[in-house]
């Protein structure tokens, strides 16, 4: 179980921000937004991309665990999440498939599959922060979802070279969240989520971006918890957005051990 465990973390903790350069255009064309515009068009650039398809490498770091892996993601909003864990010479060492409400997890070298419900308690339990499914989806896309913001003022909103940035605290849950948005481009490319007493201490950085269907998309993402001592990183090597063919084939053998998680 602990195997499952520590890919299952991979698989989850991949909360996107990021930090990076995308194409530039000519700064005296810019439009300097107010955060009210600012907001609308981040979360309508989010909403564009419908399906995902990633292929590159993944590192995690820790004390207790460091290793890297190449993999596959492929991603169905509002539905699905497929992941593929290959070995040298392309072999599947491990899939995973989660839904809204189930997961089902295949390690090939064992050929036993877990499979269990997904709920807040699960993914709280792993990540040590409260996530939501579509806050996963959104990760794999290098996206934020800024839905909690459209009608909220930030703390504070200023501009910092060819950045813009917003602060929000949130009182009741004692949280400060910090995004730093290229001005050419749209993208998000710093976040930092903070409490006063270090329980919750992310940074992600997100860089190498490229225009994929008019959104802003990272190929390279660093993702640091430092509460928790952990860094991930993700280099994609090719991505593919809102492809009408693109479909999950996850098909268990029929001598496979499943357990109930």
């Amino acid at each position: 179980m602990k195997s499952f465990s520590k890919i299952f973390l991979i698989l989850f903790f991949l909360q996107i921000f990021f930090e990076g350069c995308v194409p530039s255009k000519p700064t005296e064309d810019l439009e300097l937004l107010p955060s009210e515009r600012l907001i609308n068009k981040l979360e309508a650039n989010r909403r564009k991309i419908k399906n995902f398809e990633g292929v590159g490498i993944f590192q995690i770091e820790s004390e207790m665990y460091n290793s890297s892996a190449n993999f596959q993601v492929i991603m169905q909003k509002p539905d699905s999440i497929y992941f593929t864990i290959l070995g040298p010479f392309g072999i599947e060492l491990a899939q995973a498939l989660v839904t809204k409400e189930k997961f089902i997890f295949y390690d090939a070298m064992k050929n036993i599959a877990y499979t269990g419900d997904v709920d807040g308690d699960i993914l709280k339990s792993i990540f040590k922060i409260n996530l939501s499914f579509s806050d996963l989806l959104d990760a794999f896309v290098g996206s934020v979802n800024l839905t909690s913001n459209l009608y909220k003022q930030p703390n504070s909103y200023t501009i910092s070279g060819d950045q813009y940035v917003l602060t929000y605290v949130d009182k009741a849950n004692d949280l400060t969240s910090v995004y730093k948005v290229d001005i050419r481009e749209l993208g998000i490319t710093n976040y930092y989520l903070k409490s006063a007493d270090k329980s919750v201490d992310l940074e992600g950085k997100y860089s190498d971006f490229e225009l994929i269907e008019s959104v802003a998309v990272p190929f390279k993402i660093e993702v640091m918890n430092k509460a928790q001592e952990q860094t991930i990183k993700i280099n994609y090597k090719d991505i593919t957005a809102n492809e009408r063919s693109l479909n999950v084939k996850f098909e268990l053998p029929d001598d496979v051990e499943i357990i109930q998680w």
